[in-house]
């Protein structure tokens, strides 16, 4: 089964690696036009099909083509044709208009409905989000109340809410949906409808259907707060990592670093609130201060430019310990846990290694095989219930279930650097309350489009913080 989210994820993405819309419409409005033949044996009845103004709709009107020459097809729609929301519904609505009758719902919808003898039900889909409301709720009501055998697209609509279709059988698209039982969907039957194996896989603009967009009446702080434990003897990593939180939307960034690195980590950004913690590295000492900020963040990145120290490493693994947040480990953490994963059991968060900092923590240098990596990845997030992000010319992102990967990328960002900004992105991220892995993976394609557009403009003299600076044209492309 896929969720409704993912879904909406698989059919953006689908666009994004060039497949049409149209096609997987016609593809689904096919099997629909099958399914209503074989499971009510409609050849000659009478078919209503109940559309809404989406892109189920869009499959609904698609089938009515296809219906057109065994059946008695009538389209109902929700609402005027000028109101169809997508350019691929509405090209479907041009080709049938002229073919079968198409009325508007009005008060006559039950009266319609009653004088079907198969109804379809192709009015939400899984972009439907919250609770359903008029016309479709009325529309709803009265399929239910038609005694008409009906046939549901890809799921019955207002599925999970008070005002759901109660449908004799659905025709799941490209795969059964969350929480679809026989009791609540009928009989289930899937369809393929062209959606590609590589596109399930790889990680695309559809993940951007996953960020957290701030409600407009949201107030600072409301959109992550994010502490980032870093620097000391190395002061620009803990900032490239503030620029990123703050680039991917998040309100608030605080930073605690040793004094020592204090004024060059404070110098980047006005932006930065930073915490100086006595001396020139991170000890055992500070771990009560660090943990004092914590409190008031909602997700940590901790191990960018600490150094190797022994202390160092003591007090990561305290700070780790202490945490009750979401955390990304990155850079000089995954020496300290080397040999202590047993830290991270109850806790979650995002590990953001590259090849040899996978090898480090996880004892195992990462094979090259994409595939093999893949598994590897996905071995490592099963010993520490952490999202894995494996970095590389092509990232790994797996939980201990499922994996992605991604494209693009270049080799302008292979400078120092890069790495920070990924985990600001993550850290950024997990602070607005994404899932580990639905933040590792918008951050990886985030940080891949936005390195590609600063080698597009500054080609092999890019450093990090260009990458950090087209994150919002990112953002603003995608959302």
């Amino acid at each position: 089964m896929i969720t409704a989210a993912e879904m909406r994820v698989l059919d953006r993405n689908a666009e994004w690696m060039g497949v049409r819309i149209l096609d997987l419409m016609e593809n689904a409005g096919r099997a629909v036009a099958d399914a209503v033949l074989r499971e009510f044996a409609a050849k000659g009845k009478r078919v209503l099909i109940v559309c809404g103004t989406g892109n189920n709709g869009g499959d609904g009107l698609t089938a009515a083509r296809y219906l057109k020459d065994a059946c008695d097809v009538t389209v109902l729609l929700a609402r005027p044709p000028s109101e169809i929301a997508t350019q691929e519904a509405l090209a479907n609505y041009e080709r049938v208009k002229d073919l079968v009758p198409v009325v508007v719902a009005g008060e006559d919808a039950a009266g319609h409905m009653r004088k079907a003898d198969v109804i379809v039900d192709a009015l939400l889909g899984t972009s439907a989000r919250g609770a359903v409301r008029e016309p479709h709720a009325s529309l709803i009501r009265a399929m239910n109340a038609s005694g008409r055998p009906i046939l549901a697209v890809d799921v019955p609509s207002g599925l999970g809410t008070d005002v759901a279709v109660k449908p004799t059988a659905t025709v799941a698209l490209h795969a059964a949906k969350d929480g679809m039982t026989e009791a609540n969907s009928g009989r289930v039957h899937v369809a393929s409808i062209g959606i590609p194996p590589e596109v399930e896989r790889t990680i695309g603009s559809g993940e951007f259907t996953l960020y957290p967009v701030p409600a407009k009446e949201s107030h600072k702080g409301d959109n992550g707060r994010v502490l980032v434990v870093g620097g000391g003897p190395f002061t620009g990593a803990p900032a490239l990592v503030a620029i990123a939180a703050y680039r991917i939307g998040a309100d608030l960034v605080r930073i605690a670093t040793p004094e020592a690195a204090y004024p060059v980590v404070a110098s980047f950004s006005t932006s930065f609130i930073v915490q100086p913690l006595r001396g020139g590295r991170l000890a055992r000492v500070h771990v009560p201060e660090v943990l004092e900020i914590a409190a008031s963040s909602e997700a940590a990145v901790v191990g960018p430019g600490l150094g190797a120290a022994e202390e160092t490493l003591e007090a990561v693994r305290e700070i780790v310990r202490g945490l009750r947040i979401p955390i990304v480990l990155d850079a000089d953490a995954f020496p300290a846990l080397a040999g202590h994963l047993d830290l991270l059991e109850g806790k979650s968060g995002v590990l953001t290694p590259h090849a040899r900092e996978f090898a480090v923590v996880s004892g195992e240098k990462p094979p090259i095989d994409l595939d093999a990596r893949v598994i590897a990845a996905k071995a490592l997030a099963a010993r520490t219930s952490f999202t894995v992000l494996l970095k590389g010319p092509v990232d790994v992102v797996a939980d201990a279930e499922r994996a992605k990967v991604t494209k693009g990328g270049n080799p302008g960002m292979t400078v120092g650097g890069t790495g920070d900004v990924l985990a600001g992105l993550v850290g950024g991220l997990l602070a607005k309350g994404c899932a580990p892995f639905d933040a590792a993976r918008i951050a990886a394609f985030t940080s891949k489009y936005a390195g590609d557009l600063a080698f597009e403009d500054l080609s092999y003299g890019m450093i990090a913080q260009d990458v950090a600076d087209r994150v919002p044209r990112v953002l603003k492309k995608f959302l």
